[in-house]
């Protein structure tokens, strides 16, 4: 074999175990969310996507294709550096044999070190600093090579799951990476402990995950006065109620019944006091008090809305503002505000 020959055979095996070596390590970097929301305008991430889903599968194809390489470098690059090597280590006057052993090990050490460094480390340290980008540009090459090879990637993973079985550990196909309150609480607890976190921003996570567990009842105030005026209230009423409470958002209220709000800035042009304060009214989001606050917090940020009403069943309970909610996120901030 020539050695130009030898030299592109060798490039094309490092690029080839390179790639399967990104393709394993970004699939396992890439954050799945990141590639849902590729995915609606990128065929490159549908497939990652899929592979995600057959994790089992393509890291048995991400090996074998690693495998395959480290052979070919071994029957292909190896002997042909080791027979470059020959010629020079006899001139300098060595004799055959400790020439071949000499060949020998420096072949295998450059052989090694290429494939090492080129093939393995490099890709594998792009693959992680960039997991989204390298999974969705390897997903469709890779997929094509899991096509060719579907029926011994099977006889592989199925061989290797049953040792798996046996050791009392259930594999999975798709990788999970979850992190729940209880685990990002222990983490949070953790890093305060060893120094890598101050004890006030420790007490703001911490209070933020408890988010989790509280609902919107948990933020009414006892005894909290509600700023509203009647239905059949007038621009006029709705200023002095902002007069009196300092309050810009009034409620509209009979009873039970919530027409809505009316901003006060709203009354301030185009109307006559007298004018009846209805029309101004803005609609108003309302939940029941056993809501979870992450999701009224959502359904409060979709609509953009910084007031809502809280109900009990049927009645009325109260109303909760961004102001309620402020302190249960950045309590330091706002104490630092206040």
């Amino acid at each position: 074999m020539s050695t130009t020959t030898v030299v592109l055979a060798t490039i094309a095996i490092i690029v080839l175990s390179a790639f399967f070596v990104a393709t394993e390590f970004s699939l396992m970097a890439a954050r799945r969310h990141r590639l849902e929301e590729l995915a609606s305008n990128s065929r490159a991430a549908r497939a990652a996507l899929r592979n995600s889903s057959e994790l089992t599968l393509l890291l048995a194809g991400s090996q074998l294709g690693i495998t395959m390489c480290t052979l070919a470098l071994g029957a292909i690059t190896k002997p042909a550096v080791h027979h470059w090597l020959m010629s020079p280590l006899e001139a300098v006057g060595l004799g055959p044999t400790f020439a071949d052993v000499l060949a020998f090990v420096f072949a295998l050490i450059i052989v090694t070190f290429l494939h090492l460094v080129i093939g393995e480390m490099a890709p594998k340290s792009w693959a992680i600093a960039h997991p989204e980008m390298s999974a969705t540009v390897l997903a469709i090459p890779m997929r094509a090579f899991m096509w060719l090879t579907r029926p011994v990637l099977r006889l592989l993973n199925a061989s290797a799951n049953r040792l798996v079985r046996r050791s009392g550990v259930e594999p999975v196909d798709e990788l999970t990476i979850a992190g729940d309150p209880q685990a990002l609480r222990a983490l949070v607890e953790h890093s305060a402990n060893v120094g890598a976190l101050e004890l006030g921003y420790q007490s703001s996570i911490t209070q933020a995950l408890g988010l989790e567990d509280l609902t919107v009842g948990n933020l009414l105030r006892k005894g909290a006065q509600v700023t509203s005026v009647a239905g059949s209230a007038t621009v006029r009423d709705v200023q002095e109620a902002t007069r009196r409470s300092g309050h810009l958002r009034v409620l509209l209220k009979d009873g039970d019944h919530v027409r809505g709000f009316v901003h006060v800035r709203d009354t301030l042009s185009g109307v006559e006091l007298d004018d009846f304060a209805g029309p101004l009214a803005r609609p108003v989001v309302e939940f029941q008090r056993t809501t979870p606050l992450h999701q009224a917090i959502a359904t409060m940020r979709e609509t953009s809305t910084q007031l809502a009403v809280i109900r009990n069943g049927e009645r009325f309970a109260g109303v909760l503002t961004l102001t309620d909610i402020l302190p249960s996120l950045f309590p330091r901030g706002v104490e630092a505000h206040d």
